[in-house]
């Protein structure tokens, strides 16, 4: 050894550490520990008490070592011979034992403990003592109220529960949510959610990312996605989900472990009210383009001002067409259109009355034919092939749906109203043909008045 260790100075490398011995590591641990902890020896002398039993009851280590049991200063006269009976027995019985006590505070309260003890072997095998973890009731008792309702979100929750890890990773997922999803409990932990959904996911994940972040929203959020269906076809779908942000609560610090994302399926509900609002806002524009064609002189102004109103909201162009024979083919002649390019109002056409160039088998002439709605479209075709598409049914060239609703008045056809709508906009369902032929009855009144006065 160098003369300067002998002589007990510094080198270089700085004074040498003594290493902690195991009284000192004992009770550093015993310290640390989030539990209360005391030990008895054999004859039940308390021979430790750690920093926790010292929180709880107000005994300092230095009060409690040494007494024999609780009788007298931690538990009541009365109940000191059964408490130490049953604390003592658990040198001789296998496995911890389960109590509860009710124990006395320095300051004379009382306290209500869970306690769990078992025996301390000596070298020879023997019992040498016991040791006794305890904690409040009221402690143990939320912690498995919390353990309960973790069990009970992912085993029996009406809906969906996943826990996204901090790599926005479900960690674990619950039967509800393994079944919006659309696959096992299994096969979705671990997985880019980007595989699980076809659209909305980044809308989802933007919203995991502010979670961990910044913590909770205020307020649910509702949020369409793509998913694929049992089928495999895509289905659209409506969640509505709450977040939380998950912390370790034994860190010093907040340190987040994951989002709780917890979802609904709103869609028949969302898409409930969104037919409401939709059919509100028809009615509202039916009143009102009845009132604005009140005010008309001409009955042709009258019928385009009718279907500027329909055009909110529905579709991006119309047509008006005139029949002027059926028989022995159907001849239309264009009375008025929207501009082709811009959104515009409905005009009148010109004088020259013309019949439309409409193919055999063009929508417009077999509504006439079948007196009801036809719908039509170019689907999912190319943009080039829809715009050819349009082009040979004689309509501008951004249309890629249509809808065509007989005009009828007094018992017969008078013409055909076409909407348009362009590749932004779905197709026209049922419920569109339903408001179009509202909205052509309208019409047809107006221009069967038209025919009838003098020009």
């Amino acid at each position: 050894m160098s003369a300067s260790r002998q002589s007990g100075t510094t080198d270089e490398l700085g004074p040498e550490e003594p290493e902690p011995g195991g009284s000192e590591l004992l009770a550093a641990l015993l310290d640390g520990m989030d539990a209360a902890l005391c030990a008895f020896d054999s004859d039940g002398v308390v021979t430790h008490w750690n920093r926790e039993a010292e929180r709880i009851l107000g005994w300092s280590a230095a009060e409690a070592v040494g007494r024999r049991g609780f009788a007298g200063w931690a538990v009541r006269p009365a109940d000191a011979e059964e408490v130490e009976e049953r604390l003592l027995a658990a040198m001789h019985a296998p496995g911890r034992q389960v109590h509860e006590f009710a124990l006395l505070t320095k300051g004379g309260g009382r306290v209500l403990v869970r306690t769990q003890s078992a025996a301390v072997p000596g070298g020879d095998g023997k019992p040498a003592g016991v040791y006794c973890a305890f904690s409040e009731v009221h402690a143990q008792i939320d912690l498995e109220r919390s353990i309960a309702l973790s069990e009970a979100l992912f085993e029996h929750a009406s809906w969906g529960v996943v826990l996204v890890d901090a790599d926005l990773r479900p960690a674990v997922v619950n039967e509800h949510a393994a079944r919006l999803l659309g696959l096992g409990r299994t096969a979705l932990l671990g997985r880019p959610l980007g595989e699980v959904l076809l659209q909305g996911v980044e809308e989802l994940e933007s919203a995991l990312a502010h979670v961990l972040a910044e913590g909770a929203p205020p307020a649910p959020a509702e949020m369409w996605v793509t998913t694929r269906g049992e089928g495999g076809e895509a289905e659209s779908r409506c969640w509505r989900s709450g977040f939380l942000r998950l912390g370790s609560p034994l860190a010093e610090e907040p340190v987040p472990l994951g989002v709780g994302w917890l979802f609904r399926d709103v869609t028949d509900s969302k898409r409930a009210e969104q037919e409401a609002a939709k059919l509100r806002f028809r009615s509202q524009q039916l009143h009102r383009s009845a009132r604005a064609a009140a005010e008309c002189e001409d009955p042709m102004e009258a019928a385009t001002v009718q279907l500027d109103f329909s055009l909110a909201g529905f579709a991006d162009h119309a047509l008006i067409d005139l029949l002027t024979a059926a028989e022995p083919a159907v001849r239309l002649v264009r009375a008025a259109a929207t501009p082709a390019g811009a959104p515009g109002p409905c005009l009148p056409a010109d004088k020259a009355g013309l019949p439309v160039r409409y193919p055999e088998g063009h929508p417009a002439t077999q509504c006439v034919e079948r007196a009801g709605s036809v719908r039509a479209s170019a689907g999912l075709a190319a943009p080039e092939r829809a715009r050819e598409w349009a082009a040979a049914r004689q309509w501008p060239d951004s249309s890629v749906h249509a809808l065509c609703a007989v005009l009828r008045s007094r018992g017969r056809t008078v013409g055909v109203v076409t909407f348009l709508r362009g590749g932004a906009r779905t197709q026209f369902e049922r419920a569109d043909a339903v408001y179009a032929e509202s909205v052509a009855a309208r019409i047809a009144a107006a221009l069967d008045l038209a025919a009838t006065l003098p020009d």
